[in-house]
């Protein structure tokens, strides 16, 4: 029974990967249980580490210290994978709004935990670590324990334990933020819908089909090219024409001439969709499945790109009309429909749109791949020189004035910036970056439970006793006053000066403290997907700035 000795009490490599396995495995079947609707999700793993700590289960600390970083490693990687093809365009119209006020929910929150800092005297270390479990961001907390390693050259378990203790009264705190924001207001979820829709009316800029007949004399006898021209800053595509003189119908081409009372296919914005009427003619009342006739050779398929090298090419390259003489008349990326305009960048995954006969689409097949299996193989080069790039990137030492020890994003700050640039850009320099939603979600999952694990089983020897001995209440009081103080200045700020419908607010206060138990109460009172798009906006930047500002913190203040 030596073996069994070993294995369970031993420091051997065996014994390491099963206390591990064990602590996972136990920690997320702990955090399906919901309480009042509520669950602490993966991050139980923390609290059965922290168990298992205080019980004398241990790892080596080398090997301890190896796991904690990789596995924070794959989560940022993962995530910054994930939110890296939104992350520029989030800023614009509306995102920006949205970011900013983000980013006040960010430094209020640094603000608030500094004034208790010199208040109460308690230790930066420990005060990063009750901000991290207060906002609920746990690359925070990687950052922080990262940062003061640098300048340290040793660990301080106060800051996840600062984290431990604070992390589950944040979750209920920015729920009831949330709701006292509500409450404050005396806003009606009823009035807050029919303003969502009005505004999505109003804003909607997917893309749409209308059915038109040609009553302008100024295009009579001009070519689809020639009017492309004409509205060169419109978005629309012209897909199939029925012919007045002899009711024939057939797609177009560039060539195609436009004559009097011609109808034909557009497919277009809302934005546009008026002045395309305007310049044309008249809409007609002609539905899609008329422009489909029973003997008519034409099919309507979607096609997905799965080849590499379609990657980051503009549509209009291709020139797949002219050579197949086929239609596109949009494109799906990521249940988003696009117009198929020639200067779209093609990305893999995205979904064509294709009407033509069945022998040229299995031609278009062949150009853009259409296969699920590879699209399905996962990409490792990409992903491991971009963790290469990330950690040399996060190892770059960057002086600034006034700073004693010099700025290091570290093994959380590099990696997500090289995959949010990897993700956007990383078409321009031929890398597919394109994993499957299923794969990236099994990586971050693999990697923020492994850090989970190993922060709880290195700070569970010390647990119970700081929060007994040590102040330790006192902690929770600080986590939970550093929780509802941003979160409701800045839901005031945003309802009563930037106007804004508390769908979005929800969004925006679980986005800027990055947690999603309060996504998902948020989704759940509002009854629809508001919340969700306001989250994934403010999501990128906010996760960027928690763990800048928890290094910047440790650096100047430790």
């Amino acid at each position: 029974m030596e073996w069994i000795k070993e294995l369970v009490f031993g420091s051997n490599t065996g014994h390491s990967i099963l206390l591990l396995s064990v602590v996972i495995a136990l920690g997320v079947l702990l955090g399906k249980i919901r309480i009042g609707g509520i669950s602490l999700g993966i991050t139980f793993v923390l609290f059965v580490g922290i168990t298992f700590g205080h019980f004398g289960m241990e790892i080596d600390e080398n090997v301890l210290h190896f796991f904690k970083e990789f596995g924070l490693i794959l989560f940022v990687y993962s995530v910054g994978m994930q939110v890296g093809p939104g992350f520029f365009s989030s800023f614009r119209k509306g995102g920006f709004t949205l970011n900013i006020l983000a980013t006040t929910v960010v430094l209020l929150g640094v603000a608030t935990m500094l004034t208790i800092h010199f208040i109460t005297k308690t230790p930066i270390p420990a005060m990063v670590g009750i901000l991290s479990g207060a906002v609920t961001n746990t690359p925070g907390l990687g950052a922080a324990q990262q940062a003061y390693s640098d300048i340290a050259g040793s660990s301080d378990p106060s800051i996840a334990l600062g984290y431990a203790v604070s992390y589950p009264l944040g979750v209920v705190g920015i729920i009831l933020s949330i709701i006292a924001v509500r409450w404050i207001f005396g806003i009606s979820f009823k009035k807050e819908t029919e303003d969502m829709d009005r505004e999505n009316e109003a804003q909607t800029h997917g893309a749409i089909a209308v059915s038109l007949k040609v009553r302008n004399p100024a295009i009579f006898g001009k070519q689809i090219g020639e009017l492309a021209s004409l509205l060169e800053h419109r978005e629309f595509v012209i897909s199939r024409i029925l012919y007045a003189e002899n009711n024939e119908m057939t797609l177009v081409d560039a060539d195609t001439v436009l004559r009097e009372n011609d109808k034909i296919f557009v497919i277009t914005t809302d934005r546009d969709a008026n002045t395309v009427k305007a310049f044309i003619g008249e809409e007609i009342n002609m539905e899609r499945k008329q422009w489909v006739r029973a003997e008519s050779q034409f099919i309507n398929r979607r096609i997905i790109v799965t080849k590499s090298d379609i990657n980051g090419k503009h549509l209009g390259e291709l020139k797949l009309r002219k050579l197949y003489g086929i239609t596109i008349t949009r494109i799906n990326r990521a249940g988003v429909d696009l117009v198929a305009a020639p200067g779209l960048i093609l990305q893999l995954g995205d979904r064509v749109n294709v009407v033509g006969t069945e022998k040229a689409i299995a031609s278009v097949e062949g150009v853009l791949g259409n296969s699920m299996k590879r699209l399905n193989e996962p990409n490792l080069i990409p992903i491991f020189l971009g963790i290469a790039l990330g950690i040399m990137l996060g190892s770059l030492p960057i002086s600034f004035p006034g700073i004693p020890q010099p700025v290091k994003l570290g093994l959380a700050g590099g990696p997500l910036i090289v995959a949010i640039l990897l993700s956007r850009f990383g078409y321009k320099y031929k890398l597919v970056t394109y994993t499957t939603m299923s794969a990236n979600l099994l990586m971050r999952e693999i990697g923020i439970t492994i850090f989970l694990a190993c922060v709880g089983l290195g700070a569970g020897g010390q647990f119970f006793e700081t929060i007994i001995n040590e102040g330790g209440y006192a902690w929770i009081g600080y986590g939970f006053v550093i929780t509802i103080v941003p979160l409701i200045i800045t839901g005031v700020i945003a309802r009563k000066f930037c106007r804004l419908n508390y769908y979005s607010i929800m969004g925006l206060l679980a986005g800027s403290v990055t947690d999603p138990p309060a996504l998902a109460y948020s989704n759940m009172a509002a009854g629809n997907d508001m919340p969700a798009v306001s989250y994934a906006t403010v999501y990128p930047l906010t996760m960027f700035l928690r763990v800048l500002t928890a290094q910047l913190i440790i650096l100047l203040f430790a």
